[in-house]
């Protein structure tokens, strides 16, 4: 594996010496550990951690949705974290422009990127399509639309304006279907065809590396289960019962943060706690194998790393900490 980790990242057209940009790449499902190499990582070489999860953004929700804890930031510095209201519908426009000034505010010092949003890597790898601002009103008549309408039929209707994206997504990906359908009404072009005119990559050049957290199912789905149960006993019940007296609208994409609406439920005694422990497990557990399928799909040349493999886990962190410096 450390080979493969060489040969697949090191050779890969990103700041050293001689102005190349320093960053390490790490992608995986939710409680894969990639939080714990990305920090191991920026411990070794004086690194900054920068979030790339579309959750962790949002400045209400820490515990349910993992975000680094007090210790953690202690040992090393963490940007794009919490830094968002809920109320914002954040996007990954938003992320890029965010990840622009943040890679200008560290210095040259090597950016460890961690996160599970897809969107984000391949936005910040592959830049991202120039979409003009979406008309408030055609947003608005979406956001009605998806709370009276089926996944299904959303899909459904996106088959008609965007047959490209209607074959890649599934039904059950509201937010990016109804994405897709706001940019083609409100534009009048399919969003698939934006989507081939992309702005310049940030993170490209010399000295970057790719990891794909891969852990084995079952070890993946115990600690999932370890987790949930201990963010919801470490206060997590407690913060979706604030969150939920902000009265957000329902369509927000913090809303909709995987654990969130069970412990909202639970919050206001619609379900009992363990009921919407193990609810949110379920999902969390469904959430990770859509990220490890797109992860598969969209990465497949980035090397893998089973996080179960400690020594293997530490050795990584060595190897890539020591060709950051």
């Amino acid at each position: 594996m450390r080979q493969a980790l060489r040969q697949a990242t090191w050779e890969a057209p990103g700041v050293t010496a001689t102005g190349e940009r320093r960053a390490v790449l790490i992608a995986g499902p939710t409680a894969s550990g990639k939080s714990a190499l990305a920090l191991a990582i920026a411990e070794r070489c004086g690194g900054v951690v920068v979030n790339a999860d579309s959750m962790q953004v949002y400045r209400e929700l820490s515990i349910l949705t993992a975000r680094p804890t007090v210790e953690d930031e202690a040992r090393a510095p963490h940007r794009l974290y919490g830094h968002v209201a809920s109320s914002d519908g954040y996007t990954v426009a938003r992320y890029l422009d965010d990840l622009e000034k943040t890679l200008k505010d560290i210095d040259g010092r090597p950016a460890v990127i961690v996160g599970g949003t897809g969107l984000y890597f391949n936005a910040m790898t592959q830049g991202l399509s120039d979409v003009p601002p979406i008309d408030e009103r055609v947003r608005a008549f979406w956001r009605e639309r998806a709370r009276t309408a089926s996944p299904a039929a959303l899909h459904k209707e996106l088959a008609v304006v965007d047959p490209v994206l209607y074959g890649r997504l599934h039904p059950n990906d509201t937010q990016r279907v109804l994405r897709a359908l706001e940019v083609a009404d409100s534009t009048g072009r399919p969003l698939s065809e934006w989507q081939e005119q992309r702005s310049r990559p940030l993170i490209s050049g010399g000295h970057v590396s790719h990891v794909v957290m891969a852990p084995e199912r079952d070890w993946l789905h115990a600690r999932i289960d370890e987790r949930f149960r201990a963010m919801a006993a470490g206060g997590g019940l407690e913060e979706a019962r604030a969150f939920a007296d902000l009265h957000l609208d329902p369509a927000l994409p913090a809303m909709k943060a995987i654990g969130v609406p069970e412990m909202i439920a639970a919050a206001r005694g619609e379900m009992t706690v363990e009921d919407a422990v193990e609810a949110a497990i379920t999902a969390t557990r469904q959430y990770a194998k859509r990220q490890e399928t797109w992860f598969r799909n969209q990465m497949p040349d980035w090397p893998r790393l089973d996080p179960a493999a400690t020594r293997h886990f530490l050795a990584v962190a060595d190897d890539i900490a020591q060709r950051m410096k």
